[in-house]
This record gives C-alpha cells, structure tokens and sequence, in this order.
C-alpha cells in the first residue's frame, strides 16, 4: 500500500507534461525541498498556496508553459525552485507594463 499521508504527498503540481513552472498545492519555506514526479526542487523563497516556481531553469526570454500553453515570457533567467511571477515574468496577453 502506498503512503499518501501529508508528510509524503506531493508539495507541488505539474499541471501539463510540457509545463515548465509547479504550481505549489500548499506553502513552502525557503531550502526546503519539495517533490514532483520523482525530481526534487529546492525552493529559493518562502512561497505561499498557488504560486509557481520553476520546475528546471529557465532562459531568459523563454516562454513559461503553464497548462502546456504559453502564458508569458521569462525578462531574465530563473533558477529551478524559484518564484515565477510579474518580477520575472511578461505576460503574452497584456500589452506592456500596467500602469496604475
């Protein structure tokens, strides 16, 4: 019988195979690691529910795959384990940066 208690569950989500980014299925501190199919990723900050981090490294001005589509492109490179949002992310659906 396989263990699926929490201290064993998944900390993170792929959710397509082609996908470059985990979404976080509960927060994580910052050296812990966390465990997707098998390959284990060091989180480089304390991130909270529902946020993404890089499943690999990521090149500057490569697409960031989420759902196997392209939501936007990485402005610089992004280690494995780190936060992957507006501070390193453009998105391919907003024109420019928003202004408020």
């Amino acid at each position: 019988m396989t263990d699926i208690s929490p201290k064993n569950a998944s900390r993170a989500l792929r959710l397509s195979p082609d996908d470059n980014v985990l979404v976080l299925l509960s927060s994580a501190e910052a050296g812990e690691f966390v465990t997707v199919e098998g390959a284990r990723i060091r989180m480089a900050s304390a991130l909270p529910l529902g946020h993404k981090v890089a499943a690999r490294n990521i090149a500057a001005g490569e697409k960031i795959l989420k759902y196997g589509v392209p939501i936007g492109s990485a402005t610089r490179a992004i280690s494995a384990g780190e936060h992957v949002h507006t501070h390193n992310l453009r998105s391919d659906y907003l024109p420019g940066p928003l202004e408020l």
